[in-house]
């Protein structure tokens, strides 16, 4: 593919076709993602390509994992696509039970990648916003990632599909058409190696999926505000999480603020405050702090689903405030 203007969405398109034509074992299962393209389009055009490989599901996540496991074990490599992560529940023990634990019981690997369109956009409400990455990470087995950049969800839609291991791929939907690129290459990191998205010296933002572009922005205001430099740490995955680039960056700066779009109890922030006071407290200048949308539902109106989320503002108090301690 010759890139031009790529959009996060293209990527995903693009390495799925690329998937397709590179291993045999490699096919696409989901709610209308055959002829419809998929409820974002991440699959159009790919079934007229591959008419016995891009294949519609029934409404039913916990058939559709259930079969993909079952494809897997056979020796096939699927990729699942859920039309919101929120629905992902409804084959919850599918993914925690079964392909989470295959590999533990029986020594035969569960190679499946279940996309989740994840994250609030305006208007989405409860039912259609939700970050499950948190949630997921939890049981040990699966692979969690959140590429935050068209190269990484390039790149690392195809890593997943690659490992022997069940991976929950957690593309932003905000991202989709929002994000550009004037091309696919990028760093080309490995799952579970961290980048440093902007490099700072007077505090660390830990961030993952879309909050990365809004901690920039943060740390773009604050720089022309006070001239304070805040580095920025692209986890790009939860599970694994690559501690030693986040301890790395702490040593740089003193201070610590982990960024996240998921509720606040638990979770990925919280993941990384613990593992950051328990190895490396004697770095710390002040006390970590963690910023997540609020403890409620997502709310629908847009002015509301602004406000539940972290923004560049909220992002920036919270940064004052540890700056200033």
């Amino acid at each position: 593919m010759i890139a031009s203007d790529v959009t996060y969405i293209d990527a995903i398109r693009e390495a799925q076709a690329d998937l397709l034509r590179e291993d045999e074992r490699v096919f696409l299962y989901g709610q209308d993602i055959g002829k419809f393209g998929g409820a974002f389009k991440a699959t159009k055009g790919l079934q007229e390509a591959y008419p016995d490989r891009v294949i519609d599901s029934p409404i039913s996540e916990d058939a559709m994992v259930g079969m993909a496991i079952g494809a897997a074990i056979e020796g096939m490599r699927p990729i699942v696509e859920m039309q919101f992560a929120d629905f992902s529940s409804v084959a919850f023990n599918q993914l925690v039970n079964h392909a989470g634990t295959h590999y533990y019981r029986t020594g035969v690997p569960i190679p499946i990648t279940v996309r989740m369109p994840s994250g609030g956009t305006p208007g989405s409400g409860p039912f259609h916003s939700q970050s499950m990455e948190a949630i997921y990470a939890h049981y040990p087995g699966l692979v969690v990632v959140t590429p935050a950049t068209v190269s990484d969800a390039y790149s690392m839609l195809k890593q997943s599909v690659e490992l022997d291991d069940p991976v929950i791929f957690c593309e932003h939907k905000f991202l989709y058409r929002w994000l550009k690129s004037d091309s696919l290459e990028g760093d080309d990191l490995p799952i579970g190696k961290a980048r440093i998205a902007r490099h700072g010296k007077h505090a660390t933002v830990v961030a993952y999926s879309a909050m990365v572009h809004e901690a920039v922005r943060a740390a773009d205001i604050l720089k022309e505000e006070g001239g304070w430099d805040v580095e920025v740490v692209d986890l790009r995955s939860v599970k694994p999480l690559d501690t030693d680039t986040v301890i790395a960056s702490v040593a740089r700066t003193g201070r610590l603020l982990a960024l996240g779009e998921a509720f606040p109890w638990g979770g990925v922030t919280a993941e990384v405050i613990s593992r950051v006071c328990t190895e490396a407290f004697h770095l710390l200048d002040a006390p970590p702090q963690r910023l997540n949308a609020r403890d409620t539902p997502v709310p629908y109106h847009p002015n509301l689903w602004a406000a539940h989320r972290p923004t560049p503002e909220s992002i920036c108090a919270s940064l004052r405030h540890l700056l200033t301690y």
